[in-house]
């Protein structure tokens, strides 16, 4: 018989703020699309409503970086895009996830040897959380990407314990 047992209602949950924040960031995130090439257009159709990311909690992505917590990229990014992307990137507020989406984001795709303007790769400029392969991927690999970062996120410390040496 514990000290606390039987001394609140049946409807109280005792759990800690880890727990309850990332619950809410990782059923409640909001995209913003940095569609670039092929891999986009699978990107639109998983949010329409055969592969409905809104089930998901990231149905809706979001015209400005500043309303958003996780940017997909996807497709092919250019050295001149590069630098746009890095400034978006920026102007999104903490704490944020990136996904690079399609080989050409992972890692310059069909034009990694012959491509001289094709970036080798998106994390050689932000830093990626998650990567889905393929050349474009399926929804269902967005979709398992997703819940691969859902899972991420639930893993993740608010409070952050510091360790005196």
């Amino acid at each position: 018989m514990g000290l606390l047992e039987n001394k609140f209602n049946d409807n109280v949950i005792v759990t800690s703020v880890d727990s309850v924040f990332n619950w809410a960031r990782q059923s409640s995130l909001w995209p913003m699309s940095f569609g670039l090439a092929c891999c986009a257009i699978e990107m639109m159709c998983t949010g329409a409503s055969r592969y409905d990311l809104e089930r998901f909690g990231a149905g809706v992505f979001r015209p400005s970086p500043r309303q958003a917590d996780l940017m997909i990229v996807a497709g092919t990014v250019t050295y001149k895009m590069a630098s746009r992307l890095k400034q978006l990137y920026d102007l999104m507020p903490e704490p944020r996830w990136v996904m690079a989406m399609g080989s050409c984001a992972i890692g310059g795709g069909p034009y990694y040897k012959h491509g001289y303007s094709v970036v080798k790769g998106v994390d050689l400029y932000i830093p990626v959380d998650i990567y889905i392969p393929g050349c474009p991927p399926h929804p269902e690999t967005l979709l398992a990407g997703l819940l691969e970062l859902q899972e991420k996120v639930r893993q993740d410390r608010i409070l952050r314990k510091k360790i005196s040496t």
